[in-house]
């Protein structure tokens, strides 16, 4: 290989490596803060626990008052911009990424519908005609962050390409949980606030459309669409998708134009004359100016903000979410209710539903033709991949506060999503330990 191919290669593969990486550390914080959770809903402060995220945080604005508990402003304000990290994902994965091509994005996509359609269907059979037969939806999402960790520690033997589906699936299958949020978890629709907001949204369109690319007029509007659609019924985190999808991902100036621009500029500063100063001269100032202006026109807005909100998303939203949302009160149970349906449907529906959903329906692509196995990938590789997509964590505790109001239900409802998160991301671990021990990255 030329020192040209390698360095193409490298320049491909290095954004999916820095996301693994994010999103593998994100998965250690965020396992301390579910630990952490459920060791102090069931201490002797579990009384704090539960005050705690029930204190009332108001903004007030010459007249303007919102006003929500912490739990509300954590589930419907920051996990607002988890989500809009996610579209921002899905946008980049379209436009360039995996899913950018018909040949690259037909089995990652079908498989997602097929990781959705059967979790959800196996838990509906279970409980249908019951009271939590509403919470078909709490199986249906991929945890990120726990499944990429727990891909993360089997190393190098793990080809990227099964890490990219891994991502692609889970991205796809966080959209239409969105998706399901909007159309089945949503309260009473008040639709004058419904119809500002959609109107603020297609003047992002049209903003995207001439090629307005100053991001903070995107996050100021952005900011009124997700009030519009709180203030609606609407769920307020898919507003976050709905702007992600405006932001604009062109660049004003190509890089070797950037390149090019840059140099011109440094050469500012290798003048003997003045250059060991202690202040610099006017023409250095005018450099480092045009610098900054050349750094900004080179960036994709998409790209900056997917860049500079990932790490905040993945080291502050998510785990302070599990922090707030993973609480169980263990010691509220007997050994009986500890184990009943409602748990074990949800568990059933990860574990079996994930796994049956994936290779179903990616057999069924790859049979009629439509689409093919990533390359250095078997189906032992997909029924490992079907596995760890079982680990539905975060979005299956947002998805459970929604489907549930009694607070019994919903910690069953979570029992179930720990218990069949661990189950399928040990199962999962194990079937590609052992299936990829002879594999290179």
């Amino acid at each position: 290989m030329n020192k040209k191919d390698k360095n193409l290669i490298d320049t491909l593969v290095d954004p999916f490596q820095r996301f693994f990486q994010i999103e593998a550390s994100g998965s250690i914080l965020l396992f301390i803060a579910t630990l952490a959770a459920l060791l102090w809903a069931n201490s002797r402060w579990d009384i704090f626990y539960t005050e705690l995220w029930e204190n009332n945080l108001s903004i007030k604005l010459n007249g303007f008052v919102l006003s929500r508990s912490l739990l509300h402003w954590i589930n419907e304000g920051l996990m607002a911009v988890f989500f809009f990290v996610i579209g921002l994902e899905i946008k980049r994965e379209i436009l360039v990424g995996e899913l950018s091509s018909l040949k690259q994005g037909t089995l990652p996509v079908i498989a997602a519908i097929g990781g959705m359609i059967f979790p959800a269907f196996i838990y509906y059979a279970l409980s249908k005609n019951t009271v939590t037969e509403a919470g078909w939806g709490i199986p249906m999402a991929t945890d990120i962050a726990f499944s990429l960790g727990v891909l993360n520690l089997l190393g190098k033997r793990v080809p990227v390409n099964l890490k990219v589906f891994l991502v692609a699936f889970a991205i796809i299958g966080d959209l239409g949980s969105v998706l399901i949020i909007t159309l089945f978890y949503s309260a009473g629709i008040n639709f004058s606030f419904l119809i500002i907001g959609l109107g603020l949204f297609f003047v992002l369109v049209l903003f995207h459309q001439l090629r307005i690319r100053n991001y903070h007029i995107y996050m100021v509007i952005g900011f009124v669409i997700w009030y519009m659609f709180l203030r609606s019924g609407i769920h307020p985190t898919f507003a976050g998708i709905l702007i992600a999808f405006t932001i604009p991902m062109r660049r004003k100036i190509r890089v070797p134009v950037f390149k090019k621009r840059m140099i011109e500029n440094l050469n500012v500063f290798s003048s003997k004359s003045g250059s060991y100063k202690k202040l610099l001269n006017k023409r250095q100032l005018a450099g480092i100016d045009n610098m900054e202006d050349e750094i900004e026109k080179v960036q994709s807005p998409l790209q900056f903000l997917e860049h500079k909100l990932h790490g905040f998303v993945t080291f502050i939203v998510i785990p302070l979410f599990a922090l707030a949302n993973a609480g169980i009160v263990f010691k509220a149970f007997s050994a009986e209710e500890f184990f009943n349906s409602t748990s074990l449907n949800v568990e059933l529906s990860l574990i079996i539903g994930k796994l049956s959903g994936l290779v179903i329906f990616s057999w069924i692509s790859i049979k009629i033709g439509i689409a093919s196995l990533p390359e250095k990938t078997r189906w032992i590789h997909l029924i490992g991949l079907g596995l760890l997509g079982g680990m539905g964590f975060t979005m299956s505790l947002f998805i459970s506060n929604l489907a549930f109001t009694d607070p019994g239900l919903i910690n069953y409802a979570k029992i179930g999503i720990l218990t069949g998160s661990l189950v399928s991301g040990l199962l999962g671990f194990l079937v590609l330990r052992f299936s990829l021990t002879k594999q290179k990255a």
